[in-house]
């Protein structure tokens, strides 16, 4: 094979050509080496000896012009370094490769992914954690969990400080968190770097879901459920939610298929404890709420939901339709929400009705537990319940009708 005299330039890189029918060598020196192919391409190459073997292999350092002369010579270099230490730069190579690989395995992302599999929660909590972790994978998803430090999840949760998004940065952190002392316990870490992290977000301040638990108020706030002018199933919704209580999340995802108008009884598992203590919820149905199910088995009886969405029997009603009612009626943020009815039936139940807590507690669907540490089963004090139930269905009526004398007293 003709060999062509060194030191290489990039001038005499560029123009050289191979018009033979055999590969040329173009020696730099120190076994570093650009091939001229047949077929036109460059490829960097190194002859070098194995220190153990010492048979002679070759080094591939790429192609030319995506490899260039200056980097060429700096592989070479580290080559020639390692050998003197006695290495094999190839062996280096494949070690190398190896710890690349193994560190993409155990990337802040699949363990993640690894831990949140392993979570036995309802799906929508799951979608919730991926949606925070999603923030870190774009941060520094890809990078071996061991090597993610405190500035890196800092830098990701700064990002949404910055927005003014301060609960959702502290839950990232808090999510970020959870992985890591899912890695240490899995050996696969040592530490938990966000713990340095503490004092170093703005704090959030508590603020809990707005309710009116005035009784004074409610009675206007049915008033106003009443005479709203929205969506049939809508209004429907929202007359069914202070009398029966439930997640708004539960109400709108209300299936017929745990409905028995016969027997006047909601009986479903709520997502938000389905995997962890697969407790039915018993919910009695006053005659109140009989009544507008009644009125809902004609309107939506073609589809699972007792509340489908407005254009597909498919789905259920959407998150934000209660919330968004409430708006229109003219209650702001401060005021009411969605999950507002339950703190206003937990407050007035207790206060002004004088039910016991234990009974309230459970037919919120909380974990109640007797004197001995027992959880209640679900159908304890459900004789009880039935009575509460009726009896404050029997009360937010005259909460209304109350409101309305008064109403028409000051005219």
């Amino acid at each position: 094979m003709p060999k062509l005299v060194l030191p290489l330039t990039d001038t005499k890189i560029k123009t050289a050509k191979n018009e033979t029918d055999k590969p040329i060598k173009l020696f730099d020196g120190n076994g570093l080496f650009l091939l001229l192919d047949t077929n036109g391409k460059k490829y960097w190459r190194m002859n070098y000896t194995r220190p153990l073997s010492k048979k002679r292999n070759t080094l591939a350092f790429g192609l030319y012009p995506e490899t260039t002369l200056a980097e060429a010579r700096t592989l070479r270099d580290q080559a020639r370094k390692l050998l003197s230490q006695g290495v094999d730069p190839a062996e280096y190579r494949k070690l190398q490769a190896t710890e690349q690989l193994e560190n993409a395995n155990d990337s802040f992302e699949r363990i993640a992914l690894e831990w949140l599999d392993r979570q036995n929660t309802a799906d929508v909590t799951k979608n919730k954690s991926l949606y925070l972790l999603k923030f870190a994978f774009s941060g520094f998803g890809n990078k071996p969990i061991r090597e993610v430090t405190a500035r890196d999840v800092l830098t990701v949760c700064r990002q949404e400080e910055a927005k003014g998004h301060l609960e959702k940065a502290h839950r990232i952190r808090s999510k970020c968190s959870q992985v890591f002392r899912y890695a240490i316990a899995s050996t696969l870490l040592d530490t938990d770097p966000t713990r340095d992290l503490r004092g170093a977000l703005k704090s959030v301040e508590v603020t809990h879901q707005s309710a009116i638990t005035d009784p004074s108020k409610v009675g206007g706030l049915l008033n106003a459920i009443d005479n709203y002018t929205g969506q049939l199933v809508t209004i429907a919704a929202l007359k069914l939610a202070p009398l029966t209580f439930v997640r708004p999340g539960e109400l709108r995802a209300a299936k017929w298929a745990d409905i028995d108008l016969d027997k006047a009884e909601w009986r479903y598992t709520p997502p938000k404890t389905k995997k962890q203590t697969k407790v039915e919820l018993i919910v009695p149905l006053s005659r109140q709420a009989l009544s507008i199910l009644h009125d809902m088995r004609n309107l939506s009886s073609k589809s699972e939901y007792v509340f489908p969405a407005l254009h597909t029997n498919l789905r259920c009603m959407s998150e934000g339709t209660i919330l968004q009612a409430l708006r229109r009626m003219g209650y702001g943020k401060e005021e009411m929400s969605g999950h507002g009815f339950r703190a206003m039936a937990r407050t007035i139940l207790e206060e002004v009705l004088e039910f016991p807590i234990e009974i309230i507690e459970q037919q919120l669907g909380h974990q109640v537990r007797d004197m001995h540490g027992r959880a209640y089963n679900r159908t304890k004090h459900l004789d009880k319940r039935k009575d509460m139930m009726q009896k404050w269905a029997d009360y937010l009526d005259g909460l209304k009708s109350n409101h309305i004398k008064g109403f028409e007293s000051h005219e």
